[in-house]
C-alpha cells in the first residue's frame, strides 16, 4: 500500500513531468521526490516514468496506474475537504480552475477577496492541464475555469476579459530565429508547430497552431503535447515551436528556450467560463472579485 507522500509524489509528478516543480508543490526536496518515486517503482515492480536530462514522461504502466488512482484520490480529497469545511463553518466551496502561472496568481488573489467579502463561502483555486481542463469543467471537478480566447463552447458562458498579454513564439535557443528580437506570423514557415492534443477544440488549436500563414504558406506540424511542461521540453529539445502568452518568459524561463514577441499577432485574452446550467450566485460574486483584482493589478502596472 502506498503512503500519502508516495501517492502524492506519483500523481503530482504525473501532472508536472518535472521533479523540481513536483518538489516545490509538495514542499520537499527534489532528492526526496526522486527517492520516493524509485521506492514506488520498486513496490510496483516496473518503471513508471521514463527519465532523461531533458524529458520526463509516464510509461504505459505509469499511465495505467495514474488513471486508476486519480479518481479515487480526488474523491478522498473531496471528502476530507468537505469535513474540514464543515468544521470551520464554511457552507459552500467554489472550485476555480486555471491554466498558467499568471492566471493562477490572479485567481489566488481573487479567492482571498472573495472569501473576505462572503463569509461562509470559500473559493479554492486549482491548477489544471490544458488537455483536460474543459472535460473537468463539464464533469463538475471545477465550477469556474479561466481560459484564453478563442473560446466558443455552446454549453458554456464566457465572462469579461480579465487580462491580456502579448503573444510570443517559444523556440529552441539554438534555432536561427532565436537570434531575432521579434518574429512575424510569416516566420512560422521556419519551424514545426507543436500540436495540442486532439481533446482540445479545433478552433482553439487552429488559433495557436495555424496550418497556413496569413499569406497562405503552409506551416509544418510537429509532435503533440498534453501539458505546458511537455511542450517546453519538446521546444528545448528542438522538436518544434509553439505560440504562448508573454507570461512564460517570466514564470517558465529556461536556458534552452527563447521567447520571441510577435510583431503582427493580436494579444491573448483571458476570460472566466462556466457551464450554462450552473447558475450559482457564487460564480458571479467570484467573477466580480476577479475583475476588481485584475483592475487593481492593471492600475499598479501602469504606475
Amino acid at each position: 500500500m502506498l503512503e500519502r507522500l508516495e501517492l502524492e509524489a506519483f500523481l503530482t509528478l504525473a501532472e508536472e513531468l518535472h521533479f523540481g516543480r513536483t518538489a516545490e508543490r509538495l514542499h520537499v526536496t527534489t532528492a526526496r521526490i526522486s527517492q520516493t518515486i524509485k521506492k514506488v517503482e520498486r513496490q510496483i515492480g516496473t518503471p513508471l516514468f521514463e527519465r532523461s536530462s531533458r524529458h520526463v514522461c509516464l510509461t504505459q504502466a505509469g499511465q495505467r496506474l495514474h488513471d486508476d488512482l486519480r479518481p479515487g484520490y480526488d474523491q478522498i480529497e473531496a471528502g476530507l475537504e468537505k469535513a474540514t469545511n464543515a468544521a470551520r463553518g464554511v457552507r459552500s466551496v467554489l472550485q476555480v480552475g486555471f491554466l498558467g502561472a499568471a492566471a493562477g496568481q490572479l485567481m489566488v488573489q481573487a479567492a482571498q477577496l472573495f472569501d473576505q467579502r462572503h463569509p461562509g463561502w470559500q473559493a479554492r483555486p486549482r491548477e489544471l492541464q490544458i488537455v483536460d481542463c474543459l472535460r473537468r469543467l463539464r464533469a463538475g471537478d471545477v465550477d469556474l475555469l479561466v481560459v484564453s480566447l478563442p473560446h466558443s463552447e455552446p454549453d458554456m458562458v464566457t465572462g469579461p476579459v480579465l487580462f491580456s498579454e502579448t503573444r510570443v513564439l517559444g523556440v529552441s535557443s539554438r534555432h536561427p530565429l532565436a537570434r531575432r528580437d521579434s518574429v512575424s506570423l510569416e516566420d512560422l514557415v521556419a519551424v514545426k508547430m507543436l500540436q495540442v492534443a486532439d481533446a482540445f477544440p479545433d478552433y482553439w488549436r487552429a488559433d495557436r497552431t495555424p496550418g497556413l500563414t496569413p499569406h497562405g504558406h503552409p506551416v509544418e506540424s510537429g509532435p503533440q503535447f498534453e501539458t505546458l511542461q511537455e511542450a517546453l521540453a519538446l521546444i528545448d529539445a528542438g522538436e518544434g515551436a509553439f505560440v504562448m502568452g508573454a507570461q512564460v518568459s517570466r514564470f517558465y524561463a529556461r536556458p534552452g528556450v527563447a521567447y520571441l514577441p510577435f510583431s503582427d499577432a493580436p494579444p491573448l485574452e483571458w476570460v472566466p467560463t462556466w457551464l450554462v446550467t450552473n447558475a450559482a450566485p457564487q460564480i458571479h460574486a467570484f467573477n466580480q472579485a476577479a475583475q476588481d483584482v485584475a483592475t487593481r493589478v492593471h492600475r499598479a502596472i501602469r504606475r
